[in-house]
């Protein structure tokens, strides 16, 4: 149960940071790397998800 709360507050953060980037820092000269923050930040919540469906965790 733990591992989904954790999932989900992984997702809701690279949520935040990516609805950032697209709003208010939009001119930001480090857009590019706050994007790219959140795409691992999704990718992390979606291997966790998946290892908890699999098993593995």
């Amino acid at each position: 149960m733990l591992l989904w709360l954790f999932c989900a507050a992984v997702a809701v953060s690279a949520t935040f940071i990516l609805a950032l980037s697209l709003g208010p820092l939009k001119t930001a000269g480090n857009v590019r790397t706050l994007r790219m923050l959140a795409f691992v930040q999704y990718a992390a919540a979606a291997v966790l998800a998946a290892a908890r469906v699999t098993g593995a965790a």
